[in-house]
């Protein structure tokens, strides 16, 4: 008798066959995917992931979640287990919840999601009882006794929001905490917070055309044993606009690059700071594409610098 697992396999193939009826995959191989080690327990943790913002939270919001459904599927039968939510993200959270659920799938997956209930602003304040109500939502939705990862996101309210968190960690119902900014003014906070407080995790913006990090976050998080999860390697559609119908150079072959969304998820992923690459999508085909990226050889440090520069190259998007 066929299992749940066993159907689960025969209902993604039959939808990656549906994706590409001419049977090519953009992974680089089936493989297992590359790992990363988080920083201050060793726990691996596959280098691309998935991210509930974009179009993942626009499909969310309809009445027809069949699209997510396989994405959760792709994601977890290619191997992948991180995946990235927030309250703020429409009903992204509360419907990957459910199906998870219905897929069977809850316990494979490696539920990150955020906390903030004191809005945007530095002189934003939050009430830590708003806050525990926020996150136990979370856990109800997620159908989690014990989240793996929960953030401050935008580092709103940082002392107020990280003790809430740090209660929840050493009762043993969150495992991992930090804090999150895809702000560039907010770069010298996420620094500060960085040097003075204990986490585990932070969640930026990163993209072979947005290279900030690199200058002092990404050397920091390597110092401070800091893990990083990487929100926007596509910068939203920023970067697709630039490609527009360019062919892929030969030479990304090097690094077994067999699709422009694997040229660009290498490129962050290669970065020894970076744990976990977490693009959003709402197709089963792009999740695929996606987790090619963790597969194969990543780029060196003079590849990653041939990339950097050809898109560098490329008129601005428009």
């Amino acid at each position: 008798m066929a299992t749940r697992r066993d159907c689960l396999k025969i209902s993604l193939a039959a939808a990656i066959a549906a994706a590409f009826p001419h049977g090519r995959l953009l992974a680089a191989d089936d493989g297992p995917l590359l790992t990363r080690a988080i920083p201050s327990t060793g726990e691996p943790l596959p280098l691309v992931g998935l991210g509930s913002s974009a179009t993942f939270s626009q499909v969310a919001r309809g009445e027809d979640s069949d699209a997510l459904r396989d994405v959760l599927q792709a994601l977890v039968e290619g191997g992948g287990t991180v995946f990235d939510t927030a309250p703020s993200y429409g009903a992204s959270e509360e419907v990957a919840g459910e199906l998870a659920r219905a897929l069977g799938i809850t316990d494979r997956l490696f539920w990150a999601t955020k906390l903030n209930v004191a809005g945007r602003g530095d002189d934003a304040k939050a009430d830590p009882a708003q806050a525990r109500e926020q996150i136990e939502t979370s856990f109800a939705r997620l159908g989690k006794a014990r989240l793996d990862l929960v953030q401050v996101h935008n580092l709103a309210d940082i002392p107020t929001h990280l003790a809430v968190l740090r209660e929840l960690k050493a009762a043993g119902r969150v495992r991992y905490v930090g804090v999150t900014s895809t702000s560039k003014p907010a770069y010298p906070r996420l620094l500060e917070v960085m040097r003075n407080e204990e986490i585990d995790f932070i969640g930026v913006d990163y993209a072979v055309d947005n290279r900030d990090v690199e200058d002092t976050i990404l050397p920091l998080a390597q110092a401070r044993r800091i893990g990083v999860l990487v929100y926007l390697p596509f910068g939203r559609t920023r970067l697709w606009s630039r490609i527009g119908e360019r062919p892929l150079p030969e030479w990304a072959a090097e690094f077994d690059a067999r699709s422009w969304a694997q040229f660009m998820l290498k490129y962050v992923a290669a970065h020894p700071a970076v744990t976990c690459v977490t693009p959003a999508t709402s197709k089963a085909r792009h999740m695929v594409d996606n987790l090619g990226a963790a597969r194969g050889r990543l780029p060196d440090a003079a590849q990653r610098q041939r990339m950097a520069e050809f898109i560098d190259a490329l008129p601005a998007a428009g």
